[in-house]
């Protein structure tokens, strides 16, 4: 038996319940994230999503919109889902160009900046779960 099975069916796999259940939100957020990077690089045409607009008009707001949902959904530390979301968007951005770049550090620096508002849409959906469910603040 390791550490944390408990000799319950289950709890030798996918480690204690709370990393199990934070594995859901983290790939949720990383593939929306890849996927919406894809999918706005495609139709507009662009290498990069974030030179069209549509990325600004449509996918930002729904990755910050996508962000505060799993933080609600997820309260307990709600920064993890922007991080793995605009991780997920840097990672798709590497795999559609081929290559890392000169550059790179100036974009993950710039996906930094962009996860802030969505950082701050989590903790403050996370704020309104917790009171909602009955929880400490």
């Amino acid at each position: 038996m390791s550490e944390r099975d408990t000799g319950r069916p289950g709890d030798e796999i996918g480690g204690t319940k709370e990393e199990r259940s934070a594995a859901a939100p983290l790939v949720i957020a990383a593939v929306v994230g890849a996927v919406s990077w894809f999918t706005a690089s495609a139709m507009s045409g662009r290498r990069e999503a974030w030179d069209a607009s549509l990325y600004w008009m449509l996918v930002y707001p729904a990755a910050i919109a996508v962000s505060a949902l799993l933080g609600h959904q997820y309260p307990a530390r709600a920064w993890r889902w922007p991080v793995a979301l605009f991780a997920g968007q840097f990672v798709a951005m590497l795999v559609r160009n081929g290559e890392l770049g000169g550059l790179w550090p100036l974009g993950l620096l710039l996906f930094g900046v962009l996860a802030l508002p969505a950082l701050l849409a989590a903790y403050v959906a996370a704020r309104i779960g917790r009171r909602s469910a009955g929880g400490a603040p």
